[in-house]
């Protein structure tokens, strides 16, 4: 039961927060559990609620493109990616893109984690994310059955059982599953010693964010505001797009912010906060708030004569991506394979709709095969790549700041020691490019994704207009390993596709086909550059680094130069995982919530 306007403007809370996504939706929950303690939610998009749209899977990617479910953003034209525009889809309403994602569940490796305390930040290892983390989880137990007959292994999961988000493996494990963890095993790629316990190098089955009771898609919204919507200490309204963080200055030379500042059907109104603000609208558009805010560039500031309240050079900067580039193949004619193309025959489709109601089918199925793999796994070509890399790093590390002399010297570090930033990823179906699939055939798809890029990125406002999106400058390619480790991954699944048992269920390769020659890396790039994406991934546009090396928000996630404002979302992260982001962004609410209330 959403809050009406009337209740909102020029009303005050103890917490304000800027953002009903993944990681706002769930901190307000948290800190609402004090009867005493007043929160508000604004978030800009609807409440989309009990749509099964976004509640059945098998509706992989038909949010994106819709207005009601995902934000349109695009980044600007890449210079190293021949003028690519990434489509840069994001969640729209409550519960953010935990809404619309793929219902991905694995975790960083622990190393991964760690890094962010490397980098000036005590407190944030994996033991401590890992252990909030885990109060959020609800993972229901495969059984015996499925355990005997399937590649999970038990014991080795070490997730929370008796938290809100619900995570189960499908009730049936596709068959192509198999094959293919076969198929690395042949390859010499082995299981992951622990894959969501820190140590995920290797193959494994992870479990989705589904509820196991219904197979449908347990989320933000579903694990954490609809059983609390009836507090009422937790107001949340939809339809407002925050627009800055008001403040005033301090005796100390500090902001403190008494409120924000919200569009609501055109209109402008005021929320007023007792105790903080906290911003909570994600890697693309946190920084726009604080820019808004007159926090951050001063350069960017004086472009849009925002006037500077905190001069933050760091927002909006040291933004990072992860890349994948998707393989297509089409395969034999066989009636016991399954496959998400099968859904785009409507009489089937109807079929696969009536057996989700009894937890059967295409709907209870989803992407749980992952292989974390470091370089010298795929590649021969491991110890050159490194060197190049290093050469030129080492070459321009004078002229960069110390954060970021810091970052690349952490990026080599983890390229040469054989940390797993590469992921291999299946789907059953077809989702590559530009070939079209052949109707009526089955299809898997193949990923190569680097994980770890170097590259690093902007994005910031060129307009004072809050309604305009800010340039999103990923920079995808600068550095040129990030290319070559994903030319590696390409020519590493056509290596997996033409290995046992896997080569002996595809027909054909479809994407990219017999354009790109085998092993021809000119080809290659051309048509990585061309066909690869982002899996919505974007970090570290509000870094949690020291300020005097460009950080942001200090290890408390205060804005530094504030007072009383806080980011919490994956902006925050100072380095990017090796993961898929939805229990990152849970494991930073999480965080928040221990460092805001004190009680771990």
């Amino acid at each position: 039961m959403t809050a009406k306007i009337e209740s909102v403007a020029n009303k005050p809370f103890d917490y304000v927060i800027a953002g009903g996504g993944t990681a706002g939706l769930t901190l307000a929950v948290k800190l609402s559990e004090d009867p005493h303690t007043s929160v508000l939610v604004l978030e800009a998009g609807g409440e989309n609620i009990d749509d099964p749209i976004i509640m059945r899977p098998g509706y992989y990617g038909v949010h994106f493109g819709q207005d009601l479910y995902a934000w349109p953003h695009k980044t600007i034209p890449q210079k190293y990616a021949d003028g690519l525009e990434m489509a840069w889809a994001r969640g729209k309403g409550l519960g953010g893109s935990s809404s619309i994602n793929f219902f991905n569940y694995d975790k960083p490796p622990a190393e991964d984690v760690n890094d962010f305390e490397r980098l000036g930040n005590p407190g944030w290892n994996w033991e401590h994310f890992n252990s909030a983390l885990r109060s959020f989880e609800g993972f229901v137990r495969p059984s015996n059955e499925m355990l005997e007959s399937t590649q999970i292994r038990p014991g080795l999961w070490q997730l929370g059982t008796d938290g809100p988000v619900k995570t189960a493996f499908p009730p049936v494990i596709n068959v192509i599953e198999g094959i293919i963890h076969e198929t690395m095993f042949n390859l010499g790629i082995p299981a992951a010693p622990n894959p969501l316990g820190g140590d995920c190098k290797g193959f494994y089955l992870a479990p989705l964010t589904h509820d196991a009771r219904t197979c449908t898609r347990s989320y933000a919204t579903t694990a954490f505001y609809l059983p609390n919507k009836h507090r009422s200490n937790l107001h949340v309204l939809t339809f407002a797009h925050v627009v800055r963080v008001i403040t005033e200055p301090t005796a100390s030379g500090d902001l403190i912010a008494t409120g924000v500042e919200f569009l609501y059907n055109g209109q402008p109104y005021v929320a007023n906060a007792n105790k903080e603000v906290i911003v909570s609208a994600g890697t693309l558009k946190s920084p726009q708030i604080l820019e808004l805010s007159g926090i951050g560039d001063p350069q960017v500031l004086n472009k849009i004569s925002v006037p500077v309240k905190v001069a933050l050079p760091g927002v909006g900067a040291n933004v990072q991506d992860h890349l994948l580039i998707s393989m297509g193949f089409e395969l034999k004619d066989n009636p016991a394979l399954e496959t998400f193309d099968m859904l785009s025959d409507p009489a089937v489709a109807e079929e696969h709709l009536k057996l989700h109601k009894s937890l059967r089918g295409l709907h209870t199925q989803g992407v749980i095969g992952y292989a974390f793999c470091s370089l010298e796994m795929i590649t021969d070509k491991a110890e050159e790549m490194y060197q190049e890399a290093r050469r030129k790093i080492m070459k321009k590390l004078p002229s960069c700041s110390p954060g970021l002399q810091d970052q690349y010297k952490l990026e080599l570090d983890r390229l040469r020691h054989g940390r797993p930033g590469i992921e291999l990823l299946t789907f059953t179906g077809n989702i590559s490019r530009p070939n079209p699939p052949t109707p009526g055939k089955k299809h898997i798809s193949l990923h190569a994704g680097n994980y770890h890029c170097i590259s690093r990125g902007t994005i910031h406002c060129t307009t004072a207009d809050p309604l305009q999106d800010p340039e999103f400058d990923p920079h995808y390619f600068e550095e040129d390993v990030d290319l070559q480790i994903l030319i590696e991954g390409a020519h590493y699944v056509r290596k997996v596709a033409a290995t046992s048992p896997l080569k002996d269920i595809i027909a054909r390769e479809l994407n990219p086909g017999p354009s790109v020659e085998l092993h021809n890396n000119e080809q290659m790039r051309s048509w990585i550059k061309k066909y690869c994406y982002s899996p919505w991934h974007t970090s570290s546009s509000c870094s949690m680094l020291p300020r005097e090396k460009n950080g942001v928000v200090d290890s408390n996630l205060k804005v530094y130069g504030t007072t009383n404002v806080r980011v919490v979302d994956l902006s925050i992260i100072p380095v990017h995982v090796s993961a898929h982001t939805q229990s990152v962004v849970y494991g930073i609410a999480a965080r928040a919530a221990e460092i805001i209330t004190g009680v771990e």
